[in-house]
């Protein structure tokens, strides 16, 4: 990221989102990378361009988090760099929206308020209307109508975006979607025409594929149609160069555009997790099952009221589905997880909406009456500074413990630097870049595999 971040706040985007709240326990536990330094570096790097993150209501993998602790990360993604905030429900609820948006409000935030798009009876057109005409009451910045699952047409773009855009009365609207089905670009563009000006898109390798659409293909078929676009593409090819060039020699996949899969808004399962179900069904000898588990979680889905298949719903009913076909009975065995949706863990709404059989099953085993005692997770401040570090531990650092647990961020600094990536694809430019900026020589000539290179500073002509 370091090699590259200049040439980004050089080309024009909105905004960059560097950091999630779902990241931190990745990042400390398998890149051996301390997010907070990251966004440190990249800050020191973009000095122009506002610095995203994004939060959903589940920071903390499937758990709940205390609102004290989210109020303090909040804080420290201002102090660490970050300007301004997506956030989700992953139930649209209006309650939670405003608890949030007011929440990054008095941490100086701007909010940038996701309505999360699905399919379903349920997710009609007027269920949109309803859902955008109460985020415009909110006091966000913008607006983002957001299709994580790469579900939009172009037929249901036209329809909906529209309404959006009527019910913002004047909030400014971002289009998100992804790649999912190859109809990605396509509903960028469809959204363009109805009047959207900021999309959000992605740069290759990392575009295409479960991802947002490619800037360079967008802003292409944006101008085809007579629009002109803000972003600076060769400011950035070389970013696409670098990062192709780490994909190869790290054997890491490279987004490719998708061809359309007709069963995926049946199922509506995230990319990643079909890829662990793969992985997991691999090693139990079962791969041969993974249509039947596909098939089992738009079942589910539809007895739980159609929940939206993002984080964490899409790991509570995926994990259950799973679950469901190998044991061989349904709801044999279920997970805590989604027990406690059915208890109004995760809200009212949410629980009143599964199939009245079922969850009166699942509320009679003896181990939903033991989660019923329990209660939202609550903590102090104070007690939340004693219990991962004490005195002498910065809260950054207690947030890393909060996140991923002790033992990985001692292993994390145990690691030491992380592996430094030069613009290999480009490194003469970056080199002449460099030598430029220096006042201290007149000349440097240098020499290497029969190649010579002379750069002298002269006067400017009168």
């Amino acid at each position: 990221m370091l090699a590259i971040a200049e040439r980004l706040d050089r080309a024009g985007f909105e905004a960059i989102e560097v950091m999630s709240s779902a990241f931190y326990k990745k990042c400390v536990r398998d890149l051996k990378d301390d997010p907070w330094e990251r966004i440190r570096l990249v800050r020191r790097r973009i000095k122009k361009t506002p610095l995203r993150s994004i939060r959903s209501r589940s920071m903390l993998a499937f758990q709940m988090t205390p609102p004290a602790i989210a109020d303090l990360w909040l804080e420290r993604l201002v102090a660490n760099g970050i300007s301004e905030l997506r956030t989700s429900d992953p139930s649209n609820t209006p309650l939670y929206w405003r608890q949030s948006v007011e929440a990054a409000k008095r941490a100086g935030l701007r909010t940038i308020l996701n309505i999360i798009y699905s399919i379903s009876p349920k997710h009609t057109d007027e269920y949109f209307v309803q859902r955008a005409r109460e985020a415009a009451k909110l006091d966000v910045a913008r607006i983002c109508f957001k299709d994580p699952g790469g579900l939009l047409t172009p037929d249901a773009t036209r329809r909906l975006v529209p309404l959006i855009l009527r019910e913002a009365v004047g909030k400014p609207l971002e289009f998100h979607t992804h790649c999912n089905t190859g109809l990605g670009s396509l509903c960028c563009l469809e959204a363009i025409k109805l009047g959207v000006t900021s999309i959000n898109t992605a740069i290759p390798p990392l575009a295409d594929g479960s991802s947002n659409p490619s800037v360079f293909n967008v802003a292409m078929n944006a101008r085809a149609l007579g629009y002109k676009t803000k972003v600076d593409e060769e400011m950035i090819k070389p970013v696409r160069e670098h990062f192709t060039a780490i994909a190869r020699q790290e054997n890491l996949p490279i987004g490719r555009p998708l061809e359309y899969d007709a069963f995926h808004p049946m199922h509506q399962v995230p990319g990643g997790m079909i890829s662990n179900f793969r992985f997991q069904l691999a090693n139990l000898g079962k791969l041969e099952k993974l249509p039947q588990v596909l098939e089992e979680v738009s079942r589910v889905r539809a007895e739980f009221g159609y929940p939206i298949m993002v984080t964490p719903y899409s790991q509570f009913f995926g994990v259950q589905a799973a679950i469901n076909v190998i044991v061989g009975e349904r709801y044999k065995e279920v997970i805590d997880e989604v027990l406690l949706y059915a208890l109004g863990f995760w809200g009212e709404e949410e629980a009143q909406s599964i199939e009245a059989n079922l969850k009166d099953r699942l509320l009679n085993t003896p181990r939903a009456k033991e989660l019923a005692q329990l209660k939202p997770p609550e903590m102090s401040l104070k007690s939340f500074r004693e219990k991962f570090g004490g005195a002498g531990v910065s809260d950054d650092d207690r947030l890393l413990r909060y996140f991923a647990g002790d033992e990985a961020v001692a292993a994390m600094r145990a690691t030491g630097s992380p592996k430094e990536y030069a613009r290999s694809s480009a490194s003469l430019l970056t080199l002449i870049e460099e030598i430029s900026k220096r006042k201290d020589s007149a000349q440097v000539y240098i020499k290497r595999n029969g190649l010579s290179l002379r750069l002298e500073r002269r006067r400017a002509a009168h």
